[in-house]
């Protein structure tokens, strides 16, 4: 079974979007001489598995940054045509988690970057995370979008490494206790 990864950035209290999805506070912090990390994570992931709200605020920028496979999970897109200009680059999938990843598994993907929070809850309900890399930026927006809801259990953590960079961003990676 390949293993689900997660590198994300919320705000200080816990929310990844406002509730229309906007991320003006993350933008706004973004500092390109600073290196997050996200090269090197990303460096030996095989695919990327998204949700509908990440896809559609992805889509609203000039350029489609992945240079892997992705995978969209949503019911809604499911049975969508994908974007002419994103043919090859991207697929829909309406599969749960472990249905998913045994797929991927057949095509021969061994680490996936879960990016999105509903699809972060649902691989985290279903025990598919391995690490999360969650870099916490410091605003508080009041309400939105979080990264955690209901998960039905604890899933206790281990801290692995945490960081802080000059623009005031804190990065703690955690390793999921099994």
């Amino acid at each position: 079974m390949p293993t689900a990864h997660v590198f994300i950035a919320t705000s200080l209290d816990g929310f990844i979007a406002r509730p229309d999805g906007d991320i003006d506070w993350l933008l706004q912090r973004d500092d390109p001489s600073e290196d997050h990390g996200y090269s090197d994570f990303i460096a030996d992931k095989d695919v990327i598995v998204m949700g509908r709200g990440s896809y559609e605020k992805v889509r609203t920028f000039d350029t489609w940054f992945y240079d892997r496979p992705v995978v969209v999970v949503s019911e809604q897109l499911a049975d969508s045509p994908v974007p002419e200009v994103l043919r090859g680059k991207l697929r829909f999938s309406s599969l749960a988690p472990k249905d998913l990843m045994t797929e991927l598994a057949s095509q021969g993907v061994q680490r996936v970057y879960v990016d999105g929070g509903q699809v972060v809850q649902s691989f985290l309900r279903d025990g598919l995370v391995t690490d999360m890399v969650i870099t916490t930026v410091p605003v508080l927006i009041g309400s939105g979008r979080p990264l955690f809801g209901g998960l039905g259990r604890d899933v206790d953590l281990q801290l692995v490494s945490s960081r802080s960079f000059p623009s005031g961003l804190v990065q703690s990676t955690y390793r999921l206790v099994p």
